[in-house]
């Protein structure tokens, strides 16, 4: 007998079995290429976090090598913490032992910084490189090889700055002339620069996690500078005056 127009068409048992591989072959690609995915995120999360630690590391171990106490305990068997100002910095070493020995001291300070920002561009790309700035700049300041007393973070500082731009590099050097012919003190002109830092690095143009180590780098050398923005205010820093 001829189906009607309103007759329904049964399906059989072997499309309805067909019908059903299909679609559970589906389902099962579907949560497959999901769980594959989170597996892949999450394994790139594990091991950029890892580049990251690992960059970290080294980092803070290449500041902790404190250029101005190894020359001067190497060259004068005297502890730089002890002279002068107490800094382990270029500016301290050049007062105490002369400006020559003060610019290889500076020279060091910016080979570590270097190194630790190569490393980390080598293990993680740019966020490596902040990674590796800040952390140096961390080792430089709290040496894990002295006792945790270290510099300022100047000249860790200017280093990074020549890292991340040289035309940033360029402007923290004209301010620092400019404020050191006005003021005669190195204090004076690391408070500016590091102030300047940040600014200069956002109007130059650049990425959120680089603007962040700005900023960082502002709060962290201005406040190892409280002693001499005491000193500053009740008139007793002393100028800069280097023994040739």
């Amino acid at each position: 007998m001829p189906l009607g127009e309103n007759d329904e068409k049964t399906t059989s048992p072997t499309e309805l079995f067909t019908i059903y591989i299909l679609k559970s072959s589906a389902g099962f690609n579907i949560i497959f290429n999901i769980s594959n995915t989170v597996n892949y995120f999450f394994s790139g999360c594990c091991m950029t976090v890892l580049k990251l630690i690992v960059t970290a590391v080294f980092a803070y171990l290449s500041g902790s090598v404190s250029t101005a106490v190894l020359i001067s305990m190497w060259l004068y068997r005297r502890d730089i913490r002890k002279e002068g100002s107490g800094n382990a910095g270029a500016t301290n070493v050049a007062r105490t032992f002369g400006i020559k020995i003060g610019l290889l001291t500076l020279a060091g300070d910016f080979l570590k910084t270097a190194l630790a920002a190569w490393f980390g561009n080598l293990l993680a790309g740019d966020l490596g490189i902040v990674a590796a700035c800040a952390f140096c700049m961390i080792g430089h300041i709290f040496p894990l090889f002295f006792g945790f007393k270290g510099g300022k973070g100047v000249a860790t500082a200017g280093m990074i700055a020549l890292i991340l731009d040289w035309r940033l590099f360029i402007i923290l050097v004209a301010v620092f002339g400019i404020v050191f012919l006005l003021s005669r003190r190195v204090s004076v002109c690391s408070i500016c620069c590091a102030a300047a830092f940040p600014i200069a690095l956002a109007i130059l143009g650049t990425t959120t996690p680089r603007l962040v180590l700005g900023i960082f780098i502002t709060v962290i050398v201005i406040w190892r500078h409280h002693g001499n923005i005491k000193r500053l205010h009740d008139g007793t820093e002393p100028e800069f005056k280097a023994k040739f």
